[in-house]
């Protein structure tokens, strides 16, 4: 039975992107878990995502990382109504094996991301941290990290 939830939120996320960043769309993401907490997404393997070596290519791996550290921030300024903007200063990715399969991005790091966001909120400055993302590929691998990622968030109060 499907997860109405997650299949709205699903939805909603491929509409946003669409409309947003049609980069987004075109790989064509999956929410396999969204709270205050995780963000869990899913990509394909499909023919506009694999590179010449019939894996994830690099740039949909990266676009996987996004969604998963940046989801988690989003929902959590949507539910506060907050003011503050957010963006990615740096990235930074080990590719470790093959994503020969689909893909599934997890962060688990919503903690880190809610104290970031309230410092934000309260000094007014650009505040920054580090989320880290890890890519498997369930189907052939396990939990066996197919690579990692580490993303650097700044945000700040918009005036």
């Amino acid at each position: 039975m499907p997860d109405w939830n997650m299949l709205k939120a699903t939805w909603s996320l491929r509409l946003f992107a669409l409309t947003r960043i049609p980069l987004i769309a075109i790989v064509r993401p999956t929410l396999l878990q969204a709270d205050r907490e995780s963000c869990v997404v899913r990509l394909p393997l499909s023919w506009l995502a694999k590179n010449h070596l019939g894996s994830l290519y690099f740039g949909a791996l990266c676009i996987g990382a996004d969604l998963a550290g940046g989801l988690i921030v989003m929902n959590l300024i949507r539910a506060r109504r907050s003011r503050v903007a957010f963006l990615f200063k740096d990235f930074h990715a080990d590719f470790h094996k093959r994503a020969e399969g689909a893909t599934v991005f997890s962060c688990h790091d919503g903690s880190k991301l809610e104290a970031l966001l309230d410092r934000a909120e309260s000094s007014g400055e650009r505040e920054e941290d580090v989320v880290n993302v890890v890519a498997t590929v369930p189907d052939k691998l396990g939990d066996e990290p197919v690579a990692t990622f580490r993303l650097t968030i700044s945000m700040k109060k918009r005036g």
